[in-house]
């Protein structure tokens, strides 16, 4: 468990820092507490992620609409209003857009397996 008092964040104050992909580019802006990470991640027109990603997740698409992709070959597109949830080490999968988007993604030590 964890003890987070209650606080608010002004995401327009947060510093963005840049993150190329293998196209394209991400901007993140990152709020860390403790075991907890809190992002608003936009990523550009005609960005994919140059890596496949075992990290769990909560996204939620805030604008636009991107794909995930599952290293089996799956892909789900998913646009603003729709989320999806993974645990660590569950799944392999990366991130395009052709268009660009905004996503809120949550992760943490909640995340990890038992």
């Amino acid at each position: 468990m964890y003890t987070i008092p209650f606080q608010t964040i002004n995401w327009q104050s947060v510093k963005k820092t840049e993150h190329p992909g293998e196209t394209g580019t991400s901007f993140w802006q990152t709020v860390l507490l403790d075991g907890l990470r809190l992002r608003i991640v936009e990523y550009s027109s005609g960005f994919l992620n140059d890596h496949w990603c075992q990290k769990g997740h909560i996204v939620y698409c805030l604008e636009g609409e991107f794909v995930s992709e599952l290293e089996n070959g799956e892909s789900i597109s998913l646009s603003a209003g729709m989320s999806y949830i993974v645990s660590d080490e569950l799944s392999s999968h990366r991130s395009t857009s052709v268009s660009g988007v905004k996503l809120l993604i949550i992760d943490g030590d909640f995340l990890k397996p038992l």
